[in-house]
């Protein structure tokens, strides 16, 4: 493993970090919240999901500035956003400006969700890019599972905790700004603005062997890209937009944000006691964590499909069972527990692991930064919608638990199917080789 490589996909992985932290730090504040402003189901939907819908922009426009001026100065402003979102949250003195510097975070959320997997998976040998574009994930879910800690240990911190579980992400963030400062740029960016000898000097620090051959495969397949479409929307491209789209939905569609977002309250739901209930997400988190550094390891052994097929099957059971539970109002707290962690392993190896992997594989060289962006933005204007719903519907009356539930049980379902029928298999290929197939070159 060369050790430049790793060193630089643990810094940019930070913004990983930072997503995941910002993601599940709300699941702690969120009833805290609701109370402080009397937020009835419908405002609390929205205020809870304001950071998805900075998220969605975020992930929509961060593409073009990346290809244009690069990833590594994109992660520079997403740094200086998480810092401002979190220290202005925490500060908020009434909801408006609550909602306005959670869409900051959610800005910074969905632009990381873009530079972050494209950067990596840009600097990573092509037998090790699963492996390395997976860090981003294991930190997402790091981060995940630190918001969760954090959150319980700060329960009783002052008369209002919800401001130092919000503010205490600030530091990281910070963290984040300093080390950026010892990442290079990507090469194939450097090879696509016409810097080819500060290129080769990077890509002799990832891999010296055979480098000139790179930069020739680079410049072919972006001059292939210039001659044969001119924009993502080209019909040359409708495979890698497919598949993005696809497996960014069906990430949503598997109810995970609307698990990690709600999860003290799913547990409340069951009839265990407030502290009992924010002590819970800490072992998903835990699970979340330990699982994914298995997606990790073996990504690149066992491949993407099929990691997707099994990890499917195992959610929809996971899921079914619980829609069960909440209907025949049959379950212990404990019991909604035990499923929900089982279900967790299952996702963290699968789609959780894969996303983003996939997502930054599919597209070529031309309009990478533009699919990533379009992958991060399907997947968080999901994740968007689920989260105004859920609470939602889980109020609607007895069996709102029930059908939510059920429904990403049958939507995993189908994902097992549509993943086993139409998606290829990327492990082990060159990203020009990997373009030059999703267009329909081979």
């Amino acid at each position: 493993m060369n050790s430049k490589v790793l060193r630089w996909s643990l810094i940019v992985a930070l913004g990983g970090f930072l997503f995941g932290f910002d993601t599940a730090v709300i699941s702690g504040v969120e009833k805290s919240i609701q109370q402080l402003f009397n937020l009835n189901s419908s405002w609390h939907g929205f205020t809870i999901s304001s950071a998805l819908i900075g998220t969605v922009i975020g992930a929509l426009t961060a593409g073009k500035p990346a290809d244009k001026y690069g990833r590594r100065i994109i992660l520079f402003y997403i740094a200086g956003l998480y810092t401002i979102s979190a220290f202005g949250s925490a500060m908020s003195s009434n909801l408006w400006l609550f909602i306005f510097f959670r869409f900051i975070g959610g800005l910074a959320v969905g632009a990381s969700s873009v530079a972050g997997p494209m950067y990596i998976s840009e600097i990573s040998p092509a037998d090790k890019r699963g492996r390395m574009t997976a860090l981003f994930q294991f930190n997402v879910i790091f981060g995940i599972m630190m918001a969760y800690i954090s959150n319980y240990l700060l329960t009783n911190t002052g008369a209002e905790p919800w401001r130092y579980m919000l503010g205490v992400e600030g530091v990281p963030a910070i963290l984040f700004f300093v080390l950026l400062f010892a990442v290079p740029r990507s090469p194939r960016f450097l090879i696509k603005t016409g810097r080819n000898e500060e290129a080769k000097r990077v890509l002799l620090m990832i891999d010296p062997d055979d480098v000139d051959n790179q930069i020739r495969d680079i410049q072919q397949s972006l001059k292939d890209g210039k001659s044969s479409a001119r924009h993502l929307f080209d019909k040359a491209y409708f495979k890698p937009i497919t598949i993005a789209f696809l497996v960014a939905m069906f990430n949503q569609f598997s109810g995970i944000n609307a698990i990690l977002y709600y999860a003290p309250r799913i547990f409340e739901m069951t009839g265990l006691s407030k502290t009992i209930s924010m002590f819970q997400p800490v072992i998903i988190g835990i699970t979340n964590g330990l699982f994914t550094i298995l997606g990790l390891v073996i990504i690149d052994k066992v491949g993407r499909k099929p990691l997707l097929i099994v990890g499917s099957i195992g959610m929809s059971l996971c899921l079914g069972l619980i829609s069960r539970a909440f209907y025949l109002q049959d379950f212990t707290g404990y019991s909604i527990l035990i499923l929900l962690v089982v279900y967790i392993i299952f996702f963290a190896f699968s789609t959780g692991a894969v996303i983003w992997v996939l997502i930054a594989e599919v597209f070529p060289n031309r309009v990478r930064g533009q699919g990533q962006s379009l992958g991060s933005f399907t997947h968080w204007f999901f994740a968007a919608l689920i989260t105004f719903i859920f609470p939602v519907i889980v109020e609607s009356g007895n069996y709102g638990n029930a059908f939510a539930f059920g429904f990403f049980s049958v939507m995993m379902i189908v994902q097992a199917v549509i993943v086993w029928k139409f998606f290829p298999e990327t492990k082990g290929k060159s990203l020009e080789k990997l373009g030059e197939e999703m267009s329909g070159k081979l």
